[in-house]
């Protein structure tokens, strides 16, 4: 199973202080590590503070971009990973791992499943939609190499 590994935004990223010193920097970097040794992470960034970002508000036929910096906090991400495990148990013990990503303050990670096409077995009885999400990962991944 793919999940998204989510770490939450704090005042402090969001203010852009540095997440740590050097220490924290080759702490992360070892957990990092660790996850690719054990065939785990798949993808995983930092994202910069929400008012280098923007949101696009979808009302019917209309968008409307918003701005960031975006004021609620709590709801935003401040990176995250992409990884393979074999039960959200796995990732729970993973994230237990994981350096405090916002050192000196309280920080949260939260672990979301990721849809597979087969969730959506019912809505492709022809098996179309497979085939489709079947030929855009071999094109995503002819692009990688």
């Amino acid at each position: 199973m793919r999940v998204m590994v989510i770490v939450k935004a704090t005042r402090e990223s969001e203010n852009e202080v540095s997440p740590g010193d050097e220490k924290l920097l080759k702490e992360m970097g070892a957990y990092n590590e660790q996850l690719v040794k054990a065939g785990i992470m798949l993808a995983g960034e930092g994202l910069r503070p929400s008012k280098y970002g923007k949101r696009v508000r979808f009302s019917g036929a209309q968008r409307n971009v918003i701005d960031g910096p975006f004021t609620e906090t709590k709801e935003l991400v401040a990176g995250f990973w992409l990884w393979q495990v074999k039960s959200i148990e796995e990732a729970v013990e993973w994230v237990r791992r994981c350096p405090n990503p916002m050192p000196g303050t309280e920080a949260e990670i939260e672990i979301r499943p990721v849809y597979e096409v087969e969730d959506f077995a019912s809505a492709d009885p022809t098996g179309e939609l497979r085939k489709q999400e079947d030929e855009l990962r071999k094109q995503l991944e002819a692009r990688r190499t």
